[in-house]
Formats: C-alpha cells, structure tokens, sequence
C-alpha cells in the first residue's frame, strides 16, 4: 500500500471538475505539470475519467476502477511508495479517506453546474495543512496548491 495517495485535480474556482461526467477537459492548463508530477507512479481513474483522456497515460501505471470496487483492495496492490487519484468525483470520494495528499490547481472559470470535486458525502471533514505553492501560468494567476491531509 502506498504512503502517498494524492488526488491531483484541476477545478473551476466555484469547485468543478468538468462540466459533466464525459467532458473532455481542454479548459485546464496544468496538464504539463500533472504530467511532470505523475510520471512513474500508479494513477487512479474512474471509466468515465479513462474516455475523456485524449491517449494513454505513457510512463504510468493506468488503474480503472468501477464503482463496486473497494479502495481498499486497489491500493493494498499497488507496490509503489506514491499513487496518484486523478477522477472524477465518484472516484476521488471512494479514496477520499485513504488521501494523504491534495494538488489543487484553480482555474478562473465558472461553470455553476457540473462534476464536484467529490461526488458524495465525505464521511469525516479532511483536515488538510499548506504545504506548496507551484506556479503553473503566472500570466494567468494559474497555481496549484498542495496540502497535506492532517490524521488524528
């Protein structure tokens, strides 16, 4: 099981991921730092997640889970020390207890509807701590924010 489970995502400032659950995301602008972040380690995604990728992942481990799966039993075989959760909502709330780590990147759109960033009820609030600031598009205002998840 890995130490690091990190859900890594691009949002919309009013808390979006996407649109809707098949939306090709070609609005977000950290794709080249996702790519940089991920290389080489596992990364988590949900079917719908897997048909809205223009390609496969190259340099990492795709992992497609459906929603009868248990987080649980997908991390326990992964033999890395760092996975990656990357979508979409249903997928980031089945891990949303096993995160360590959160890579935010706002963009400045607003949808007003759309795929959360979690779909569904977090059973406990994550406490989570600032931990790094990592310029994406300075022109545009565009970062990704990291945090470490706090356990008690």
């Amino acid at each position: 099981m890995p130490k690091e489970v990190v859900l890594i995502a691009a949002v919309t400032i009013d808390g979006f991921i996407a649109r809707n659950n098949l939306e090709i995301t070609s609005w977000s602008k950290d794709l080249h730092v996702f790519k940089k972040q991920t290389m080489g380690f596992p990364v988590i995604m949900g079917f719908n997640t897997k048909q809205t990728l223009y390609g496969h992942l190259k340099g990492r481990e795709t992992i497609v889970i459906n929603r009868g799966d248990s987080a649980k039993k997908v991390l326990k075989n992964i033999k890395t020390e760092k996975c990656f959760v990357i979508g979409g909502g249903k997928t980031n709330y089945l891990f949303a207890s096993f995160l360590t780590h959160l890579y935010i990147t706002p963009h400045p759109y607003v949808f007003g509807k759309g795929v959360f960033l979690f779909d569904g009820p977090i059973m406990k609030e994550l406490k989570v701590k600032f931990t790094s600031l990592v310029e994406v598009d300075k022109k545009n205002g565009i970062f990704q924010y990291q945090y470490e998840v706090l356990r008690p």
